[in-house]
């Protein structure tokens, strides 16, 4: 084992790039893993500065100063940002208030439906295990309600915190758009002259992870529209909130849909029953989520993005588990970091002498 050891760290460290490069991921990790709940107002203004980036260079193409491109920018997304705080937010909120309180109604009806079905397939189903189910989902909705409170007394604790966040995080992002060379020059002195292996994995990263997160940001905000303009064309109830789960869904592939189905699935029944209107929701439901997979992802992502389904799938579960909801968002962006330093990673092309 020693001897493997000892052959092994030569093989890949005895390169300083890659020693450089290796530095620079743990240093990257540990400050995000010890660090990231306080720098949490410095990272999310990275990231939008990041995103908004991109049209400050498209503005530029046009021969637009940097700084009046990055005030056009900017007040774009103050506009927008107003416009969820003010409109949308209180919308969803209201909406997801009414769901929550119609939760006893539902489970109260659906506990009806349980019961009579003993009557109906006596051969299939037992009145014991559907009062065990039933005593299942009273305990299920008890621990889900002490989640809710317990999240909305921590809510009123984060209102203050919330606050700075919305005054500290858009200034800093103006300054990283209007400083952008200044910013990215001050930290190239901290990295040594002999980078390149670093510069090639950044190259790389930047490239994938830029138009990825654009694209996933525009592919949120088309499927949430198209899903808004669909339920409200059939009068489904709570059609806000329902839209805005599905578009959010799109940041967990494959598994976002299918969850995001129970919720549509539950209200459409509450409200019309299996009839005509309730498979019209899920037929288009259904339309809706084909047309993203097949049409709105190849267009917007192309090849940006070349990881096979179990690599974005493991790489959900495994950064969901350790970041929560943070983690399931840049899940594909870290999984693309990953692959980005594999490929780049010096090989020893040499056959290993048997020991």
């Amino acid at each position: 084992m020693l001897t493997l050891l000892n052959n092994w760290y030569p093989r890949h460290f005895s390169n300083p790039q890659v020693a450089i490069l290796a530095l620079l991921l743990l240093l990257g990790l540990g400050m995000i893993v010890f660090a990231g709940q306080t720098l949490a107002p410095l990272l999310a203004a990275i990231i939008i500065a990041y995103l908004l980036d991109g049209a400050v260079d498209w503005l530029r193409r046009y021969k637009l100063p940097r700084f009046v491109a990055v005030v056009l920018v900017f007040s774009l997304f103050g506009l927008a940002l107003l416009l969820v705080l003010v409109v949308l937010a209180p919308l969803i909120l209201k909406q997801t208030t009414q769901f929550v309180l119609e939760i006893p109604g539902m489970v109260a009806a659906g506990q009806n439906a349980l019961i009579l079905l003993p009557d109906k397939y006596p051969t299939i189903l037992s009145e014991q295990v559907i009062m065990e189910l039933l005593t299942s989902l009273r305990n299920e909705l008890t621990q889900w309600s002490g989640h809710v409170l317990s999240f909305s007394l921590s809510s009123v604790f984060n209102l203050l915190a919330f606050i700075v966040y919305l005054v500290v995080v858009p200034l800093l992002v103006f300054f990283f758009l209007k400083d952008k060379d200044m910013v990215l020059g001050w930290f190239s002195t901290f990295l040594p002259r002999d980078r390149e292996l670093v510069m090639q994995v950044w190259r790389e990263v930047n490239k994938k992870i830029a138009g990825y997160v654009r694209g996933k940001f525009m592919e949120i905000l088309i499927v949430w529209v198209v899903s808004f303009v669909a339920f409200i064309a059939f009068d489904l109830r709570y059609s806000m909130l329902l839209s805005f789960l599905v578009g959010i869904s799109v940041l967990i592939p494959y598994v976002g849909a299918a969850v995001v189905t129970l919720p549509i699935a539950v209200v459409a029944y509450f409200q019309w029953g299996f009839n005509s209107d309730f498979a019209y929701v899920i037929i288009a439901y259904a339309i809706i989520q084909f047309f993203d997979g097949n049409l709105l992802v190849p267009l917007l992502f192309a090849e940006m993005v070349n990881l096979h389904p179990t690599a974005i799938i493991t790489a959900v579960l495994f950064f969901g588990a350790v970041w929560g909801i943070w983690g399931v968002f840049f899940a594909i962006p870290l999984a693309t970091l990953i692959h980005a330093v594999i490929n780049a990673w010096p090989r020893n092309t040499q056959i290993p002498r048997p020991l």
